[in-house]
């Protein structure tokens, strides 16, 4: 249900954002349409009989992804933020838990499993590429997958560094090559429209993020964050043409950083015309609502006692944390 996933992300930042404050965590507001797409991808893959799928990212929004996603427990995360936490118990490192990786065996509820790996990596940013898709292409030789179909690596990309960081056009460029394919990746660009405080213009000489992908022949979807069903329709197009063609495709998803680069940044300082309308502007959750309200698909309060029970799991499994 993407009203679910959406109300899940959106809740689960504020939660963090009111009870650990000024704690870096490189929130995903702004971007929660993720959740859904990433969601979606997941279900898609079980029905389609992939049973491992591997993802690379960045720091923003991995916190989300994590309890979204992979379902780590977030009593897990809450320890972590009160710094309780064993760093050779799992995950690749002790490093920060904006950075640490997970691995979830999800059962569908079709009684299908699939390996949902997402592979630790640090503010290196899209080193992580390459390392996703040797792991990708380790697993298909070991199952002798030849095609892709039974692996499928999935790559989450922030607008600044898919343009900017050469690794991913070095990346693009093995796709295709007999000694490296791995049968096609989904790329997610989280476009938020600036990167660190440098605005667009000042970034890069496209007028896309996506325009490097351009080198391969394969389609770029842009689409609004603000349509939740849009992105979702997108994420479905991107999954059957990998399936079909065995390409890779790209999806840009138009964002914003509600908090800028992260909790410790003031952005109207950089871009005060930006975060002026960021700061007026109703979340995508919201918006949904209204509209699942107005056409007669949900009442606003079910949704709203959605989110009001969520939030009091988040304070049971945090006091849980604190009373040990």
């Amino acid at each position: 249900m993407i009203l679910e996933d959406l109300v899940r992300a959106e809740v689960f930042e504020h939660f963090l954002h009111s009870q650990f404050i000024g704690q870096k965590r490189f929130s995903l507001e702004g971007a929660e349409e993720l959740i859904p797409a990433l969601h979606f991808l997941v279900d898609v893959s079980v029905d389609s009989a992939i049973e491992d799928i591997v993802i690379g990212m960045s720091h923003r929004g991995r916190l989300n992804v994590l309890t979204n996603i992979l379902n780590k427990p977030i009593v897990e995360v809450f320890s972590e933020f009160e710094d309780i936490f064993d760093p050779f118990l799992y995950g690749g490192s002790g490093d920060v838990k904006y950075h640490r990786g997970y691995r979830l065996d999800h059962v569908h509820e079709n009684g299908n499993h699939v390996m949902i790996n997402l592979v630790p990596n640090p503010s290196h940013l899209e080193s992580v590429d390459p390392v996703v898709q040797g792991i990708a292409r380790g697993i298909q030789q070991k199952k002798k997958d030849l095609t892709g179909s039974r692996v499928i690596p999935i790559l989450i990309h922030g607008d600044a560094a898919f343009s900017g960081q050469g690794v991913v056009a070095e990346t693009l460029n093995l796709s295709q090559l007999k000694g490296y394919s791995t049968g096609g990746t989904i790329h997610i660009i989280v476009n938020n429209q600036i990167g660190f405080t440098t605005s667009t213009k000042d970034a890069r000489s496209t007028f896309f993020p996506t325009d490097i992908g351009k080198m391969l022949h394969i389609p770029i979807l842009h689409v609004n964050s603000d349509d939740p069903e849009a992105v979702v329709h997108a994420a479905h197009l991107a999954f059957e043409f990998r399936r079909n063609f065995r390409r890779d495709v790209i999806i840009d998803i138009v964002f914003y950083k509600r908090h800028g680069h992260n909790e410790g940044d003031e952005p109207s300082f950089t871009h005060p015309k930006m975060y002026k309308r960021i700061k007026y502007h109703t979340s995508t959750t919201q918006r949904y609502l209204r509209v699942l309200d107005k056409t007669g698909v949900l009442r606003k309060e079910d949704g709203e006692l959605l989110a009001w029970r969520f939030k009091e799991s988040l304070k049971e499994d945090l006091q849980k944390i604190k009373s040990e």
